[in-house]
């Protein structure tokens, strides 16, 4: 359930990647005004989902590491070089996606810290705990640095900077007659920016964010946070606790980004880590939330449609790049740069609407989703069974 609920509110700050060039993903006022409804339904997403869902997912990537080990281990087996066939996989999977599909893919920063924190999960929970924490809070640092620091570095770096994060006129329509184009136009100018997420956002957020979250995850799924085994009060208090603390950061980093005008000297380092901080409280309580609707047998229907959509989740993930990739680019509708704020959230319901509807049914039929079933095979040299 959580995974469903997870990977459906990834989307509606994902949907931003695919209707809009590549800088506002980070900066919403390149190449237009934000004004009006487009601010708030922007305000609205960086508040409430921003880093929020991303958070979820990451953490559950941990837990299924520590799941799968634990299920290696009950059976005799070395579970190392099953793990490392289920990451190449995913890694591969990963750039396929990143280059051909959609340069925003989350697979390959997976699979990469998978690959280095395996040898870490049988680690007491505490230290698991402590490291993943530490992970995370070192990019608190580290971009406090960079942010003051920017006055003295090189005209040439500062540039370069200025102009990924607001580009020309002609850099712009560049890109945006790329995305409307054939697909190898896009292709063109899609690999760059993939790159760029795989090597230096890497190595300066998601890195220590996705993989400090995967740490975390492997000792919730230990401490039995994520089955819902803990008391109804815990979950309660984080919800309570989560909210309290996560969402006033979040909001004054929302509201400093917008008094700042999206200036990049205070809104790309400094003013990110309002929320960057905040998210960590916002999204342990939706993780509460989605524990204490289990506890308490609330909405069994949409219970029962989120599982089936986290069951399916790297089917639905990649569902969603091929459809939003449909409806944006030009070998779709065409709509890049050509949908609002309002727009984009209807089509995130619609797909939404369309994923909670297909995942139990393809469930009743299939023992896995096909990406799930195609992963799961390859990663035991095995064809699987499909059907139930």
């Amino acid at each position: 359930m959580l995974r469903g609920f997870a990977v459906l509110g990834i989307l509606i700050v994902n949907i931003q990647g695919f209707a809009r060039v590549a800088s506002a993903f980070l900066n919403p006022t390149s190449g237009r005004v934000l004004a009006g409804a487009d601010l708030w339904t922007w305000g609205a997403i960086y508040l409430f989902a921003d880093t929020k869902f991303i958070s979820i997912f990451s953490l559950l990537f941990g837990a299924g590491i520590a799941l799968m080990s634990e299920r290696m281990e009950q059976r005799g087996v070395s579970g190392a070089s099953i793990h490392c066939r289920r990451n190449a996989w995913l890694l591969a999977f990963g750039l396929v996606h990143a280059y051909l599909i959609w340069h925003g893919d989350i697979l390959v920063t997976y699979a990469v810290c998978g690959f280095l924190l395996y040898p870490l999960r049988n680690l007491e929970p505490r230290k698991l705990l402590w490291i993943g924490g530490c992970s995370m809070a070192f990019v608190i640092p580290l971009w406090s640095l960079l942010g003051f620091s920017m006055p003295y570095w090189p005209e040439a770096e500062r540039a370069a900077l200025m102009a990924d994060w607001a580009p020309t006129a002609d850099a712009l329509d560049a890109e945006i007659a790329a995305f409307r184009g054939d697909w190898t136009g896009q292709l063109r100018a899609r690999a760059p920016i993939a790159l760029s997420l795989q090597t230096s956002a890497f190595l300066g957020l998601l890195l220590w964010r996705a993989g400090g979250m995967m740490l975390v995850g492997m000792a919730m799924y230990r401490l039995g946070v994520l089955a819902a085994a803990r008391p109804t009060a815990f979950y309660r208090r984080l919800v309570v606790v989560g909210l309290a603390a996560g969402l006033p950061l979040a909001a004054a980093g929302t509201a400093y980004k917008i008094h700042v005008d999206f200036a990049l000297d205070r809104a790309m380092f400094q003013g990110s880590l309002f929320n960057y901080v905040g998210s960590v409280g916002v999204f342990l309580a939706y993780l509460g939330l989605v524990m204490l609707m289990v506890k308490g047998g609330r909405l069994p229907r949409l219970q029962r449609r989120l599982a089936a959509t986290g069951r399916m989740a790297l089917t639905n993930y990649i569902t969603q790049s091929l459809i939003c990739s449909l409806v944006f680019h030009g070998h779709g509708l065409e709509l890049f740069e050509r949908v609002g704020g309002p727009g984009q959230v209807a089509i995130v319901a619609g797909i939404w609407m369309l994923q909670l509807a297909w995942s139990p049914w393809w469930l009743a039929r299939f023992r896995f989703g096909p990406l799930e079933w195609l992963w799961r095979s390859l990663t035991y040299m095995k064809r699987q069974p499909m059907r139930v």
